[in-house]
């Protein structure tokens, strides 16, 4: 067998990529689906253009080179985390559209879950703060809000799924309702402690367990789909931040990644048992290989690279996104220009539902350069922001930030990011490492890479960033960006 297959389910786009035993990419297959916005705040997916976007992929990405079922030894499955499906047991129809890990109409929820004070407890149980964001809030919304959900779901005939579990069902036949312990750990309803569902949580949530998918490992063969007449075992699962934590072969405790995506999030490894955090960041799962759960400190920035699609289709000052990078090189700095990417809230370390984005310090001499500048810095502060955090809970002062994503081939940006951390950030020669994650996943549970040590040898740099800006300027320009930060929080009313 010659190939791993990895679907990449992201926010905006399906992918499929293989991979051969060094870890190269072989062939890659891309398709974007649409964004459903129905009112300010919400944003939906529909769920069958996820199946079908993944499905065109991975076969495109076969057809490529020629690929016969027989040339795949397993499937490995990394998807976008948090966004919310539920479907009819039988007929696996989806009851409304997924609800995406950006949605924030179920602020309100959260925000009566705190003044019934849950939040101590769900932070107890699942390392989480209690926000929007997460699996469980959205759920519950949709068995409240669609008609019939919740006696339907009572009745045993509904599911309800992260998108890998959607994704393994369609793949499946619907004979496999399974998720991993990474994608698990991002419902609000799964405790660390016990590696499983938490019916205390389930009573709060008013979720009935029967609706949950079973829980797995992170590496095993979950069931086969048909690959034309050839059964290939799908065998990895690991949400993208996780599994890109993976790929960039972080396994040991300390060592540390960022993906700049259409969000940013920066991830630690801690070790077998899990880091609670003082410091608003996530306690999640990394993965679970062969009975034994790893752990993450996690930092999760709402809006990043969706910053540059908003210059692009929002303000028409792009023409593609690539474009970013010569235009905000165009002007020597940022002409005192802030901008918060606050669109859907601020996430960590600040968890502010109600902020909303910001532009500050615009003078009549302005420019499009000075706005991508701005947009492209303000990805970098609000990593800051996080690594600053995560360094205060762990003790670990970071001696080097890896990095992957779509922005990370932004060289503008990886240098300013190194510039204001003050530390070197290293990129990898396959940038690819979220995809690669999840393919090493399913490779190592069929034995196509033998073990970790193998994995690890294939890691190779690419390019490193050293920090050039003197500490004076780092503090003037920090200070300018947390001046525009305060006024970002609490901009609209609950």
């Amino acid at each position: 067998m010659k190939y791993v297959l990895a679907l990449d389910q992201g926010t905006t786009s399906s992918r499929a990529i293989l991979f051969d035993r060094a870890g190269a990419v072989c062939a890659v297959a891309q398709k974007e689906f649409p964004q459903i916005f129905p009112k300010p705040g919400w944003v939906e997916h529909d769920p069958d253009a996820i199946w079908s976007s993944q499905f065109e992929v991975m076969q495109a990405v076969l057809d490529q080179v020629s690929a016969v079922p027989t040339d795949i030894a397993s499937i490995g499955i990394t998807n976008q985390r948090e966004t919310t499906l539920v479907w009819d047991r039988k007929t696996g129809r989806p009851i409304h559209n997924a609800i995406v890990w950006q949605d924030r109409r179920t602020a309100p929820l959260c925000d009566a879950l705190k003044r019934k004070g849950a939040a101590g407890l769900i932070r107890k149980k699942t390392g989480l703060v209690v926000d929007a964001y997460f699996s469980g809030t959205k759920l519950s919304w949709l068995l409240k809000n669609v008609p019939g959900a919740r006696a339907k779901a009572k009745r045993g005939d509904l599911v309800f799924g992260t998108v890998d579990t959607w994704l393994v069902w369609n793949l499946t036949g619907g004979r496999v309702h399974i998720t991993d312990p990474s994608n698990a750990s991002r419902t609000m309803l799964y405790n660390l402690r016990t590696g499983d569902w938490d019916d205390e949580l389930l009573e709060l949530f008013q979720i009935p367990r029967r609706m949950l998918p079973q829980i797995g490992s992170s590496s095993e063969v979950y069931g086969h789909t048909m690959v034309g007449s050839v059964p290939v075992p799908v065998a990895g699962i690991a949400g993208d931040q996780q599994a890109a934590l993976f790929g960039q072969v972080c396994h040991r405790p300390g060592m540390v990644k960022n993906t700049y995506g259409t969000g940013c999030f920066l991830l630690m490894h801690t070790g077998d048992r899990p880091m609670m955090s003082r410091n608003n960041l996530l306690t999640t799962v990394a993965w679970k290989i062969g009975g034994r759960t790893e752990f993450a400190l996690e930092g999760s920035v709402f809006i990043a690279g969706a910053v540059v699609q908003w210059l692009r289709d929002g303000l028409g000052i792009l023409r593609t996104s690539a474009e970013v990078e010569s235009v905000a090189a165009s002007v020597p700095d940022n002409g005192g220009v802030y901008l918060v990417p606050a669109f859907a809230g601020l996430g960590a370390p600040h968890w502010d539902a109600y902020a909303r984005g910001l532009l500050a310090g615009v003078t009549r001499g302005t420019t499009a350069g000075h706005l991508a500048r701005a947009a492209l810095e303000g990805i970098a502060y609000q990593v800051r922001d996080v690594l600053a955090a995560m360094q205060r809970d762990s003790g670990i002062r970071l001696r080097e930030l890896r990095v992957d994503g779509g922005a990370s081939v932004n060289n503008f940006l990886m240098q300013f990011q190194s510039d204001i951390l003050g530390t070197p950030v290293v990129r990898p020669k396959v940038a690819e490492t979220t995809a690669l994650g999840a393919a090493y996943l399913a490779g190592l549970a069929v034995g196509f890479w033998s073990d970790r040590k193998e994995i690890a040898a294939q890691w190779n740099m690419d390019r490193r960033f050293e920090p050039a800006m003197k500490a004076k300027q780092r503090d003037q320009m920090v200070a300018g960006w947390e001046r525009a930060l305060a006024r970002a929080k609490g901009w609209i009313q609950p």
